[in-house]
């Protein structure tokens, strides 16, 4: 039997022995609960920790192990009078736990912002951790716009518009986006999103109490017409865009748009935060330099993770800018949490350095490819009432136009009765939908699962 089992043969019979026995009670040592299940030492310390941590036991170092002394409970407050006094929840809360939500055990997962775990370069981050966490150096007190050979890399994969002391080291994109928001814009102030757009943006917008207009996207990207219309008509000085394969729907600005989108952006005096969020999810060929790489004068704000690209717990991002603009992101990032862990700092540089990370970018390419081609695919074979959606070229997503007239809300609670998680095309849009649509990610199963979690979800529209 395996330590995961035999530490929960344990950690039940404690839990009956607690319930049975007063408080206080003095439990058999470590000793004669490794003699009675056949188990290491190691597994019954652990499972006394477990049971520990959810207040059922009392260890005593030297004593030994007691049944906690449980207080009583307090009579439940009347906590009514917070809604009152907090008013009405910000918009885009529900969508932004429902998007974060672990799937129950048994669903095929097809809608998540990470990779699968089999995806992960886990043994290299975790062996580039462990060696951050025995440097004495790493943990201490650095700067607070983060490492300077950190920021000189993300720096450098700005296509060489950026310098070190350009950049700021956040934890996490979402943590970026938020600080963007709040010291590029004031609240009641217009912000310019892509429609459809990253749901995480919309939410992070809205909570910096910013005016948020959509501008409409099509294949090849934001509309620059539509785009000058926007910024004339709204006055606004921000724009968030996703120029490469965009989070739904996966376009990337053409290279023609390339150009006129910036030239708006100028002749208005605006700033372009850049999201670059999928530059290491290229699937077909080698992405396009950043847009920041042709800005001479300062008008892109650059954006970049290795969250997306590696794994959720390598919450480490960077975003970039120059003259006051870049002053006022590291005068914000300050205020937010003073600075980055650095043995995380440490070892994403480590690990982003090392063989391990072109090695990891070869591997992820080639399984993206797999993915992203099954599950296409199994949309053919199992969807043939849904109109076929785009090839996304790289990132994780594909965006599935729904027959007209579909519930994409209604669809997503059916589908996970049938055991597949998807997400609506609603949400990702800051005003109406043009159509129904899913956004399905190919990033976050194999692709056996793929093929299931799409027939489930055809049954789930049929029915």
């Amino acid at each position: 039997m395996n330590d995961d089992n035999a530490t929960l043969r344990v950690i039940q019979d404690l839990r009956t022995r607690a319930a049975a026995s007063a408080p206080g009670t003095r439990l058999p040592t470590v000793r004669e609960l490794t003699a009675e299940h056949r188990a290491s030492p190691i597994t019954v310390s652990r499972a006394i920790r477990a049971l520990a941590a959810e207040g059922l036991l009392d260890t005593q170092p030297g004593r030994g192990t007691y049944v906690a002394t449980h207080a009583v409970s307090p009579p439940r407050p009347d906590l009514s009078w917070q809604s009152i006094a907090l008013g009405p929840r910000p918009a885009g809360e529900d969508a932004m736990q429902a998007l974060l939500a672990i799937p129950r055990p048994g669903a095929i997962p097809l809608s998540s912002g990470y990779l699968d775990a089999d995806l992960q370069p886990s043994a290299s981050l975790g062996a580039a951790l462990a060696r951050a966490a025995r440097q004495p150096a790493s943990w201490l007190r650095g700067p607070v716009e983060g490492r300077e050979d950190l920021r000189a890399w993300f720096a450098r994969g700005a296509g060489g518009a950026m310098r070190a002391e350009d950049v700021v080291i956040c934890p996490g994109g979402q943590s970026a986006l938020s600080t963007a928001f709040r010291a590029l814009a004031a609240p009641g102030d217009a912000v310019l999103v892509e429609s459809p757009t990253y749901l995480g943006a919309l939410a992070a917008a809205r909570a910096a109490g910013l005016r948020v207009v959509p501008v409409p996207a099509d294949a090849e990207g934001v509309r620059p017409d539509l785009l000058a219309a926007a910024l004339r008509r709204t006055g606004a000085r921000l724009f968030y865009c996703q120029p490469m394969f965009a989070n739904p729907h996966g376009a990337t600005l053409s290279p023609a748009r390339r150009a006129s989108v910036m030239s708006e952006i100028r002749t208005a005096g605006a700033f372009l935060l850049e999201d670059d969020y999928a530059r290491d999810m290229s699937i077909d060929g080698d992405p396009p330099p950043p847009l920041v790489a042709d800005d001479p004068d300062g008008h892109v704000i650059y954006l970049r993770s290795l969250t997306k690209s590696a794994a959720p717990g390598l919450r480490v991002a960077a975003i970039a800018a120059r003259g006051p603009a870049g002053a006022r992101l590291r005068a914000a990032r300050v205020l937010d949490d003073f600075f980055v862990s650095g043995p995380l700092q440490q070892a994403a540089l480590d690990f982003v350095t090392s063989p391990a990370w072109p090695r990891h970018l070869r591997t992820l390419r080639t399984e993206l490819r797999l993915r992203r081609d099954a599950l296409l695919d199994a949309i053919r074979r199992h969807l043939p009432a849904c109109p076929a959606p785009p090839v996304p070229r790289g990132g994780m997503h594909a965006w599935l136009p729904l027959p007209d007239g579909t519930d994409d809300v209604q669809l997503t609670t059916s589908a996970a009765a049938a055991g597949v998680v998807v997400f609506p095309g609603r949400p990702w849009y800051a005003a109406e939908p043009d159509a129904p649509h899913l956004r399905l990610t190919f990033a976050a199963a194999p692709p056996d699962l793929l093929d299931e979690g799409v027939r489930r979800l055809a049954r789930a529209l049929s029915s």
